[in-house]
This record gives C-alpha cells, structure tokens and sequence, in this order.
C-alpha cells in the first residue's frame, strides 16, 4: 500500500476538474489539484480522502490560518494537513511572480 498525498494550489483561472495530475511510484502517490478558492479546496480536500485515501495534505503558502484549520477540520485528525513555507526573501520573489502573473485581480492575468 502506498503512502497518498494531496497538494493543494490556488490559481484564479483554475479549473479543479481539469487542472490536476497523479505521480505514482509504487509506495508513494502524490495527487495535485488547483483550486480557485477555499470553497473549492475544502471540497477536494474531502473528496481526495473519501476516494484515494489520502494521508496526509500539503497547502500552498496562500492558505491562510483559517483556510488551514477549515480543512483539518473537514478532513479529520487522522490526516496530517501541512503548509508549504518559504523565507522572507523567497516569499517577496514569489509575491512579486504572483502579483506580475494577475494573481491579485479578479480576473487573473490576460
């Protein structure tokens, strides 16, 4: 059996159903999708564990706290829920790539 994991992205253009990919090794199966907001990463964070047996899942650094605390509680103590992290510096490269690409508008990038 292997060990399953889901990561969790935000993008403003996103389409859960098509933007999403499996790497399977054998004993380990990471499953990404990406998201466009918490509602839609509440509802893959539930749906991965009900049907791939998820055991643990891997957020983006966009979660905040209480996106974070939403959906350990949607999926329950028996899956480990953790953040991607980076540095000060990182984050400010990131920030910027992010806010060059339309990240921050409604509409996204053009």
């Amino acid at each position: 059996m292997a060990f399953r994991s889901l990561f969790i992205a935000h993008a403003p253009d996103a389409d859960k159903e098509i933007h999403r990919s499996v790497i399977d090794t054998g004993m380990y199966q990471l499953f990404s999708v990406v998201v466009k907001n918490q509602e839609e990463a509440v509802e893959a964070s539930a749906d991965f564990v009900k049907r791939k047996n998820i055991d643990s899942i891997l957020l983006c650094p966009g979660f905040r706290h209480s996106d974070v605390a939403e959906i350990a509680k949607t999926v329950g103590s028996n899956i480990a829920v953790a953040v991607a992290r980076g540095d000060g510096p990182g984050s400010k490269v990131s920030q910027e790539a992010l806010k060059r690409e339309g990240y921050f508008t409604k509409r996204g990038k053009d």
